[in-house]
């Protein structure tokens, strides 16, 4: 898994995993526009740089076992690494990829992956990661989940 810094052009590599007691001290509301301290009960992982503790992206999963479904109820990068000033690319993708793989390795090829979007964000998860429009969730699921998997090299 990687991610692009941007005003380098340099490839660094990142890793995802579960997140800690630790790691929520660090994680405020003012970086990653969320209550984390709220998912606790769901699974929450942390993408950090592979030798760097300093977290720059958040995922929460929620397992939905009837529905053959993994459901993000939250994402969020760090403050920095959002808009035309970011520090990295291929955060956002690399959390989704990390979803998908889950789903597949959960409930084989008829696993799929849904979020709500609660923001304007609805549009550019269907453009730029391949989610279809429900209605009330975006999802994605069969062969563009594979190729997310592939595009983000997990």
């Amino acid at each position: 898994m990687n991610v692009l810094h941007i005003s380098s052009g340099k490839v660094l590599t990142v890793q995802i995993e579960s997140i800690t007691e630790e790691d929520y001290k660090q994680i405020k509301r003012s970086v990653y526009y969320f209550d984390w301290k709220r998912e606790k009960e769901h699974n929450v992982f942390k993408l950090s740089l592979l030798d760097d503790s300093h977290i720059i992206g958040l995922i929460s999963l929620k397992n939905i076992d009837s529905e053959e479904r993994i459901e993000i109820r939250l994402l969020a990068v760090s403050k920095e690494n959002r808009g035309r000033s970011k520090i990295f690319e291929g955060i956002t993708g690399n959390l989704i990829a990390f979803a998908c793989r889950d789903a597949i390795n959960r409930y084989g090829s008829n696993g799929c992956v849904s979020l709500y979007p609660k923001t304007a964000l609805r549009q550019h998860y269907i453009d730029k990661y391949g989610f279809i429009d429900s209605g009330y969730h975006l999802y994605i699921e069969a062969m563009p989940m594979f190729q997310m998997i592939k595009k983000f090299e997990l």
